[in-house]
């Protein structure tokens, strides 16, 4: 019976979709939204880039490269400091939201 009851909540388990995460939510909970703007239009400095509309796949690039250390510029000093509290779904997730506002 306990092998029974270990497999029904094993099956339940794994039949549960997981869910996506929120690209907007991270975006802001992962400190985004403090350098490149609560719309991703206005960053702090001018010299910063416009996220908005962005590319997923380029966003989720070059956040994975600032991350590893194989893009290492002026640019990236800022990043480089908190992308290890971004994990790499997460990265995708804010990467995604990012494509779908509009520039």
């Amino acid at each position: 019976m306990k092998k029974l009851m270990a497999f029904v909540a094993l099956a339940a388990l794994a039949s549960t979709p997981v869910l996506a995460a929120d690209g907007a939510k991270l975006y802001a909970e992962k400190t985004c939204n403090a350098c490149h703007g609560a719309d991703a239009k206005k960053p702090l400095m001018p010299n910063y880039p416009k996220l908005a509309g962005q590319n997923a796949a380029y966003a989720e690039q070059q956040m994975k490269d600032i991350k590893s250390g194989a893009r290492n510029n002026g640019q990236t000093a800022a990043m480089k400091g908190v992308m290890h509290l971004v994990s790499d779904e997460e990265m995708k997730a804010i990467a995604e939201y990012l494509a779908k506002l509009k520039p």
